[in-house]
């Protein structure tokens, strides 16, 4: 059942923007891999793997996002005007403290960690390039987190849409130039894609402190230390989140290693799966971070029937929603492969594995949402040990079994993962009603 009218448009006026950003992240992705992709099969295969190794390391300070909100949508329920900033001053003391050290251990074994993940070096060699420059940024990428987290923690969403729109644009104007020598700027090639990026975030992050100067003063912002007891509790909520990201993204290479087991063509396919289904969560993703805010301030407002309502409310906008993106996978799977795989055998092979990955991301909402409304309520450990546990204990060493040992190949995998999907929905939906969430103090 649908929220009432006025508890509908709550929920969108904080997702939709959210979701815009999301799928605009996505879409510069795709625009910068066409820019590099110009210079050859080369350049490109170097920066996606200069660009994963970003994404794993990343994840390291992806947990202040939530740990920000979640705090800050306590104090703004509970109408601590004056201290919901203090959070945020807190993440980016965290933030400068950890991503500093991490950025200067990339710099020095940037060969040796791009070695793991690819061996061949001339792709390597452009990935090494590349990933110091962006690495460079992630001190601004950690501060971002933080400000993204305290702005979407008092429902002011819009303002996370503009500026990540103003940080493309900065983005594909500076790389255009440096990967080609426009404006009289040296030509750097794959490695100018980076530099532009570094310098689109670090825009962004001037973009933040600036709105959150003159904005966010009287809430504490810059204004008052925060104690040990708030550093404590962000790292707390921070920790158990970035690493559910790490081992989550690693999952995701263990599950391409596992295709490889197969052949080559299974990882081709489970390639434009696995891209097609990640994009088009995204608008869970979106709307499982308003309910994070939504319950985080029904909890700071002692109400805790209300966060609970607000946790499947969420949930159903978020099963219609993505029903309607995964429609067209199910009905017509031979035309959404066809955009990708030119291959008849190809678009026959990943067409039955399409439809359930139409089916799995639908099913996938109850988990996607209710994962991150549980971060509102400070529920972290509870979600990394149920999102870990399930995929490492249970999908990834029954894909090899079923994929590999049994020899059902791509299409038993598929159907692993499908099973996988349910049974991470409804274990999030059974913790989501056992409440034990609610008495939990951040």
């Amino acid at each position: 059942m649908l929220p009432e009218p006025s508890r509908r448009q709550t929920i969108l006026r904080l997702a939709l923007p959210i979701i815009a950003g999301m799928l605009s992240q996505s879409l510069i992705n795709l625009i910068d891999s066409a820019m590099v992709g110009s210079l050859g099969e080369v350049p490109l295969a170097g920066v996606g793997v200069g660009g994963y190794a970003m994404f794993m390391v990343t994840a390291l300070v992806f947990g202040l996002s939530s740990g920000v909100q979640a705090q800050t949508a306590r104090r703004h329920g509970e109408e601590a005007w004056e201290r919901r900033a203090v959070p945020l001053n807190a993440g980016l003391l965290i933030a400068l403290a950890t991503s500093l050290p991490i950025t200067l251990l990339c710099l020095w074994q940037a060969p040796r960690l791009l070695a793991l993940i690819n061996q061949d070096p001339a792709v390597n060699a452009v990935a090494v390039e590349y990933f110091r420059w962006r690495v460079v940024s992630l001190v601004a990428v950690a501060m971002i987190f933080c400000f993204r987290g305290y702005w979407n923690g008092i429902q002011q969403t819009g303002i996370y849409l503009r500026i990540i729109l103003a940080m493309h644009a900065i983005n594909v104007a500076a790389s255009l130039a440096l990967i080609f020598g426009h404006l009289g700027l040296p030509a750097m090639g794959p490695a100018g894609a980076g530099a532009g990026t570094t310098l689109s975030l670090f825009a962004g992050l001037a973009i933040w402190a600036l709105i959150s100067v003159r904005h966010a003063r009287g809430s504490g912002f810059l204004g008052e230390r925060p104690g040990q007891s708030i550093l404590a509790t962000t790292l707390r909520l921070a920790t158990p989140h970035s690493f559910q990201q790490l081992w989550f993204a690693a999952g995701y290479a263990v599950l391409f290693w596992i295709l490889g087991q197969i052949d080559t063509r299974s990882v081709a396919v489970g390639h434009v799966l696995v891209n097609l289904s990640l994009l088009l969560i995204l608008p869970g993703v979106g709307l499982g971070m308003a309910a994070m805010s939504l319950v985080g301030q029904a909890l700071g407002r002692n109400a805790r029937r209300d966060a609970h309502r607000w946790g499947w409310e969420v949930v159903h906008l978020a099963w219609l929603c993505l029903a309607a993106l995964a429609l067209p996978m199910a009905l017509f799977p031979e035309l959404v492969l066809g955009l990708f795989l030119h291959d008849p055998a190809l678009i026959e092979m990943g067409r039955l594995p399409l439809q359930l990955t139409a089916l799995m991301i639908v099913l996938d909402a109850a988990a996607l949402v209710l994962a991150q409304a549980l971060l509102g309520a400070g529920a972290n450990r509870t979600v990394m040990s149920t999102t870990l546990g399930l995929q490492w204990l249970l999908f990834l060493p029954l894909a090899w079994w079923v994929g590999v040992g049994l020899e059902q190949g791509l299409l038993g995998i598929w159907w692993v993962q499908l099973a996988y999907r349910c049974l991470n929905s409804a274990w999030f939906a059974v913790i989501w009603q056992r409440r034990r969430w609610q008495s939990l103090q951040i």
